[in-house]
């Protein structure tokens, strides 16, 4: 298993690539790296005696069992980029001190590499499986486009339940909806004449610089952390803003607005329900154009509150900046019920490895495949009291963690067999 995930890990598959035409592949949408994963697994899976297929270079799947019901573990091959301040190197997966660093380790192919072998596990039994379990291996769940899944879900069988192992343990129940807003405020009002930070819109940028029309260059420095968690980071851009505050209507419109804050407070959207917690709010990413300078803000809204409740707050907030948002996309929120059976036999496989009996289902502000199709849950990997390192520049997964989640999902496997 650890040397699968070395493997894998040393694939480059950085999400949102270009499409290429390949004289052996023939065209790849999202780039040779991402194809060069799924080629991988879909090897791997081969070997292990899995039926696999490759769907157009688009998403492939393999499968175990067989019978009409069809179980399905949605996974994703593709990453964010790296970012800086890496101490060891992203795309060469490094094991120190019981923990193995890279990109992707916990996000997603530790989890996918995880479940490759708990199915493995759970065909060595010899036990008849009188329903199929597949695990389909997405390559855009980063970019947020989600093609891959709309190819597979128009072209291959839809799962009847399954779960997604890109959250958390013990069980996610809900996750907040996902709003992408772009703010433009116009460029001739500030004092910038180049200006750009951060690499995804759902990352906590580390970098960001500018050149004021002086051409005295400014930058900043922060800590990188996933788009869902703002807290656990600092950001570039305000970093960088800050010192310029006091001489740019810019800096000072962003500071007073955004700034570090991280739950909307200033931009008139800070909501909170019982079901999900309270709104958070990252810029991701800082650019410019000939007429305006851009923030991409990453929202994950509580389930309760709809994108307009969200923009009206905005715009009411940055209107006399003469300042305008607007929705570029957002993800509608997952709320199941509790004691649904699939929620139910998850958290039961989850409770029975680990012996953490007092666990319930939780809501998180991370968005996962679970939006994608009905019946299908966040379950894993991350136990309960590890840091949050996907999308940063320490990314890791506890080496003893990957074999208790193979427990888990063997496990659980079974259970939902038993539905």
């Amino acid at each position: 298993m650890l040397k699968s995930l070395l493997e894998l890990v040393e694939i480059p598959s950085i999400t949102g690539a270009a499409p290429v035409q390949d004289p052996d592949y023939g065209f790849l949408p999202y780039g040779k790296p991402v194809f060069s994963a799924l080629q991988y697994v879909l090897k791997l899976c081969d070997t292990l005696g899995f039926e696999t297929k490759n769907c157009d270079n688009r998403i492939g799947w393999a499968q175990i069992g067989e019978g009409d019901s069809l179980i399905g573990i949605l996974v994703h091959l593709d990453v964010v980029p790296p970012g800086s301040g890496w101490e060891t190197a992203p795309f060469s997966a490094v094991v120190k001190d019981g923990k193995l660093y890279g990109r992707g380790v916990i996000d997603d192919k530790g989890p996918a590499i995880a479940v490759i072998y708990a199915m493995k596990d759970l065909l060595d039994t010899g036990v008849k499986l009188n329903k199929r379990i597949r695990i389909i291996f997405g390559c855009q769940e980063e970019s947020g486009s989600w093609e891959d899944i709309a190819y597979y879900k128009a072209h291959e069988d839809i799962p009847d339940c399954g779960f997604t192992p890109d959250a958390d343990f013990p069980v996610i129940y809900a996750e907040k909806r996902i709003l992408e807003v772009q703010l433009r405020y116009p460029k001739a009002a500030a004092k910038i004449a180049h200006i750009e930070g951060g690499t995804a819109v759902n990352t906590v940028p580390d970098t960001a610089s500018l050149t004021l029309c002086t051409g005295e260059k400014v930058s900043g420095v922060g800590v990188s952390a996933h788009g869902s968690v703002p807290e656990d980071g600092k950001n570039a851009i305000a970093d960088m803003l800050e010192k310029i505050k006091d001489i740019d209507p810019f800096a000072s419109f962003y500071m007073e607005k955004i700034g570090f804050t991280v739950f909307g407070e200033n931009l008139g959207c800070c909501f909170c329900d019982e079901e999900s917690g309270t709104l958070t709010c990252s810029a991701g990413l800082i650019s410019g154009d000939g007429e305006d300078i851009i923030i991409d803000l990453d929202i994950r809204c509580p389930v309760s509150f709809t994108s307009s409740q969200v923009m009206d707050g905005i715009a009411a907030q940055i209107a006399p900046y003469g300042a305008k948002a607007t929705l570029r996309f957002e993800k509608p929120p997952v709320c199941l019920k509790k004691d649904s059976p699939v929620l139910r036999q998850l958290l039961s496989a989850y409770q029975s490895v680990t012996g953490d009996y007092s666990s319930k289902p939780i809501a998180m502000g991370g968005g996962t495949y679970a939006r994608a199709m009905e019946n299908i849950t966040a379950f894993g990997p991350l136990l309960p009291g590890r840091p949050i390192t996907e999308h940063s520049c320490c990314e890791y997964v506890v080496l003893e963690d990957l074999t208790v989640m193979r427990r888990i999902y063997k496990l659980a496997l079974q259970k939902l067999l038993c539905i």
